[in-house]
Formats: structure tokens, sequence, C-alpha cells
């Protein structure tokens, strides 16, 4: 329950630029559909050394379905937005994350590949302990997205740049698969 309520409040927190929530959702959602297929194949989860989930290769439909959904999704989300997410969306996109990291066992790994929505949860965490405790900002503003804006970097600078942290943290995330 906590995987799941942490996934879909971090990625409803992430959600505050034109496109920066849907792209790592797509990379994660692309990276556990890897995970999937490969723990739902006896062949493929003996070779890495993995538990084998009975059935989870199916999961790669709705990471498909998800993938999809969110290209289309992105055409009209691009800067400017015509549509917006709001938190209908991400609330469900971050816990269809976080009950496939569930399904599949492997939540550590959706710390490793929603990295950005931890920072990103993490940002505002902070900002509120350190507020309540010392009444000073350690943030200009939370989530850390409207912090670099307040630093003067343009919209579409900090979308693309935390894009680029998305694959590498997904990237990092399948290679635990065979690090074990």
């Amino acid at each position: 329950m906590l995987v799941i309520v942490g996934a879909a409040n971090a990625v409803n927190l992430t959600d505050g630029l034109d496109g920066l929530a849907i792209m790592p959702v797509m990379i994660a959602a692309a990276t556990f559909g890897v995970i999937a297929y490969a723990v739902g194949r006896a062949d493929f989860s003996e070779y890495l050394g993995i538990h084998r989930v009975p059935g989870a290769d199916e999961i790669v439909i709705f990471t498909a379905a998800l993938i999809g959904g969110g290209l289309g999704f992105l055409w009209y989300n691009a800067p400017p937005a015509a549509v917006f997410m709001g938190d209908t969306g991400s609330l469900a996109l971050g816990g269809a994350l976080g009950a496939i990291a569930v399904a599949i066992k492997h939540e550590i790994v959706l710390a490793i590949v929603g990295g950005l929505f931890v920072v990103e949860a993490l940002s505002v965490i902070i900002q509120v302990l350190v507020y309540k405790r010392t009444k000073r900002r350690v943030f200009l503003m939370a989530p850390i997205h409207h912090h670099f804006e307040k630093r003067g970097w343009a919209e579409p600078q900090i979308v693309i740049r935390f894009w680029i942290i998305s694959l590498i943290l997904a990237m990092i995330g399948l290679a635990t698969l065979k690090v074990r």
C-alpha cells in the first residue's frame, strides 16, 4: 500500500510543467515492461538470477497501453499545453506504476527507475520540515522543478533535462537485473 500511494503522490507532485510528468512515467512503464517480461519467463528469470512471477509477462500489454496513452497525451500536453493531466491522471499513472512494481515484486527498483519522482517528493518533504522548524526555505520553491524555474531556467530546459535524468535512471534500474 505504501509503494502504490507513495508512487501516486510522487507523480502527482512532479506534474507541474507541460510534459514533465508524462515522459518519465512512459520511461518507467517501458522499463517495468522489460522487467515484467523477464520475470514472467522461466528462461529469462533463471538466466538473470531473479525470482519468477508466473503470468507477469502479461503486464507488458498494460505497460504498452500506458506508453501509447502517454504518447497521445504528450501530443496535446507539449508546450504550450492544450490538455492538462491534473490530479486524476497523475495519481492514476503513479498508482499504476506502483501497482506494477508490487505485482512483479520489484518495489525497490521503482525507487531507482522513478528516482525523479522520489527527488520531487523529497524536495517537498524537506521544504516543509525545514520551514516548520526554522522558518527558512531550503529551495526557492518546492517541488524542485519550480526551484529551477525560479533560478531562471526555461520550462523546456527543465523538462528536457528531467527526461534525460529519467532515461539514465531507467538504464540504472535495468542494470540491477544482472547485478544480482
